[in-house]
C-alpha cells in the first residue's frame, strides 16, 4: 500500500505580492540617508526663509499697522467705497430712477484733470444690507463703457442694455425687493420694462439701506513713460426718483461709504464726493468701486497669498535634487543591481520610490505653506500692507497645491534621473524646463505674450496651482504673470505639469525594464 503524496505548498512568486515590503524598504532607505532627510527639511525651511526675506524687503514703517480689507459675503476681499444718497426701506418696496447723464473727470496731475470716464465707472440704484463695508447688496447701474449692468455681492455681474447715457437716451432703472430677493429691471422710456436679473441676499435686514450711488475706480492712464492708473470721479444726473413701499424715514442721507475711495479708486485734490438735490432730481459725484479686490498696479500696496510663498521655487529645487539623486546615486554606486535583485519586478521599485519621494516632498510643501500663509499675513498687516483675503476653499487649495507642486516636481525629477542616469543632468533639465520659465515669466523679463506662452506649454504651468487672485471682467487691471495671473486656470496649469511627469515616468518604466543595470 502506498501512502498518498502531499503536494508542496505553493510559494509566492518573487515580487508578486511584496509591494508592501518594497515600499517599506524604499522608505527605510530614504530615512536612513541623512542627506536626503535633512535636504527635505531644508526644502521646507527654504520656502519659509525666502518668503520671510521677501516680506521683510517689501515692508515699510507704519506704527499703526495695516488695515484689513473688507470681506464680502463669499469670503473674498472687496472694495466697497462709493457715494451714497439713501434712506431705509422696511420690508418690501421699489425704487425707480431715470439716469440722464453720466460724465467724469480723470486727473492728469495733482491739480489738473481732463474730461473722461473710467470704463467701469458706475452709477444707479442699490439695495444694501446696512452701511458696513462688505455687506450684501444688489444694484442696477449704468457704466462708463459697458452699458447697463446688474451686479450683486461684488463678484456677480450680468449685462443689460447697451449704449451710452444722454438726455436724449436716458436709462430707466428699477429695483424691487420681495423678502430676501431683489429683482432688477431696465427700460429705455420708463413705460416698457424688461427684467435684467435677480439676486437672493440671504439674511437681508428688514430695514435695508436703499438709494442712489456713484462710484468710479481709477482710470488707466497711458503716458509716454508707461501705463498707470489715475484718480477718476463720475458725476451723474438722476431724474424722477420714485419710491414704493414702507420707508422708515422720508429724508435722504448722504455720505461716502468707507470714508475713502478704497484701493481701486481715489478722489483728486480738487474734486470730492457730494450730492445736490433739485426737487425730485439729484446730481451726485463719487469715486471708488464696489467690486472684488484684484492684483496689479492699481492695488500695488496689497499683498496676496502668493507673496508669502515666493520661496516655493527654492524648496522645489531642493526636492528636485533629492528626487533625482534618489535613483541616480544607486546607479553611481552600483547598488541598483542589488535593489532590483531583491525585487525583480522593476516597475514596482520605481513606483515605490515615486511614492516615497512624492510623499516627503508633499509634506515639506504642505507644512511650510501652512506656516507661511498665516504668518506672512500677520507680518504684512504689521508692516502696513493689507492682505487680499480669499475664500477658505481657495486658501486650502493654495496650501495643499504647494505640497502637490513639490511632490509632482520630485517625481518628475526621479523619472528623468532614471532615464538619464545622471543626477546633474536630470536636475538641470527640470530647472531649465520648470523653474527658469517661471522666473522669467513672473519677473517681467519677457513680453507678456511670451511669458504667457511659457506658462502654457512648459512644466512651469504647474505654478498656477498657487494662484489665489481671480480674473473679473468688471475690474480693470493688468492681468499678467507679473501681477500673479497665469494664463491657465490653477488645476489646468497643474495638469500640464502632471502630464510631463506622467510621460517621463512611463518612459522611465520602459527603460528600467529593458536596460541592463
Amino acid at each position: 500500500m502506498t501512502s498518498p503524496i502531499t503536494p508542496p505548498r505553493p510559494t509566492a512568486r518573487p515580487g508578486r505580492a511584496g509591494f508592501g515590503q518594497v515600499l517599506h524598504a524604499e522608505w527605510t532607505k530614504f530615512r536612513t540617508v541623512r542627506g536626503w532627510v535633512w535636504s527635505t527639511v531644508g526644502a521646507a525651511l527654504a520656502i519659509c526663509l525666502v518668503g520671510l526675506l521677501a516680506t521683510a524687503a517689501a515692508s515699510r514703517s507704519d506704527p499703526d499697522g495695516g488695515s484689513a480689507l473688507p470681506v464680502g459675503p463669499g469670503g473674498e476681499a472687496v472694495n466697497d467705497n462709493f457715494y451714497f444718497v439713501h434712506q431705509p426701506l422696511r420690508g418690501d418696496g421699489t425704487i425707480t430712477v431715470a439716469v440722464s447723464a453720466l460724465t467724469g473727470a480723470i486727473s492728469t496731475d495733482p491739480r489738473e484733470s481732463r474730461s473722461g470716464l473710467a470704463p467701469w465707472a458706475k452709477a444707479g440704484i442699490i439695495v444694501k444690507d446696512g452701511l458696513d463695508q462688505g455687506s450684501a447688496y444688489a444694484a442696477m447701474m449704468v457704466t462708463g463703457a459697458h452699458g447697463v449692468r446688474m451686479q450683486y455681492d461684488y463678484t456677480h455681474d450680468s449685462a443689460g442694455m447697451t449704449g451710452a447715457v444722454s438726455p436724449r437716451s436716458p436709462r430707466w432703472l428699477r429695483l424691487r425687493r420681495s423678502g430676501d430677493t431683489i429683482t432688477g429691471y431696465q427700460s429705455a422710456d420708463g413705460a416698457k420694462w424688461t427684467r435684467a436679473g435677480s439676486a437672493r441676499l440671504t439674511g437681508l435686514s428688514a430695514p435695508a439701506e436703499v438709494g442712489l450711488f456713484v462710484a468710479s475706480p481709477s482710470a488707466e492712464d497711458r503716458t509716454a513713460t508707461g501705463t498707470g492708473f489715475a484718480p477718476a470721479v463720475a458725476t451723474v444726473a438722476f431724474d424722477r426718483v420714485s419710491l414704493g413701499g414702507t420707508w422708515v424715514d422720508a429724508s435722504w442721507k448722504t455720505g461716502q461709504v468707507g470714508d475713502s475711495a478704497g484701493t481701486s479708486g481715489s478722489y483728486s485734490q480738487s474734486t470730492k464726493g457730494g450730492a445736490v438735490r433739485s426737487g425730485g432730481s439729484f446730481t451726485v459725484t463719487g469715486a471708488g468701486d464696489i467690486a472684488p479686490v484684484v492684483g496689479g498696479p492699481a492695488t500695488s500696496g496689497v499683498r496676496t497669498i502668493e507673496n508669502f510663498l515666493v520661496g516655493a521655487f527654492a524648496g522645489l529645487i531642493v526636492m528636485v535634487v533629492v528626487g533625482a539623486g534618489y535613483i541616480t546615486v544607486e546607479y553611481r554606486r552600483g547598488m541598483i543591481g542589488v535593489t532590483l535583485a531583491a525585487s525583480p519586478r522593476r516597475g514596482r521599485v520605481l513606483v515605490a520610490k515615486a511614492l516615497v519621494v512624492g510623499a516627503v516632498a508633499f509634506a515639506a510643501g504642505l507644512v511650510s505653506a501652512a506656516v507661511m500663509v498665516p504668518f506672512g499675513g500677520q507680518r504684512s498687516l504689521e508692516n502696513g500692507f493689507p492682505v487680499l483675503t480669499v475664500p477658505t476653499g481657495t486658501e486650502i487649495r493654495v496650501v495643499v497645491g504647494t505640497g502637490l507642486l513639490l511632490a509632482v516636481a520630485s517625481v518628475f525629477a526621479l523619472a528623468l534621473g532614471t532615464i538619464l542616469r545622471r543626477s546633474a543632468v536630470a536636475v538641470t533639465a527640470v530647472v531649465v524646463g520648470m523653474v527658469l520659465p517661471y522666473l522669467l515669466a513672473t519677473a517681467s523679463l519677457l513680453p507678456q505674450g511670451a511669458s504667457e506662452w511659457l506658462l502654457r506649454v512648459t512644466p512651469a504651468a504647474g505654478f498656477a496651482i498657487q494662484q489665489s487672485v481671480e480674473r473679473y471682467d468688471q475690474v480693470v487691471t493688468v492681468y499678467a504673470p507679473a501681477s500673479g495671473y497665469f494664463p491657465l486656470a490653477p488645476w489646468a496649469g497643474f495638469a500640464v505639469l502632471c502630464a510631463y511627469a506622467v510621460a517621463a515616468f512611463v518612459v522611465a518604466l520602459i527603460l528600467l525594464r529593458r536596460r541592463d543595470v
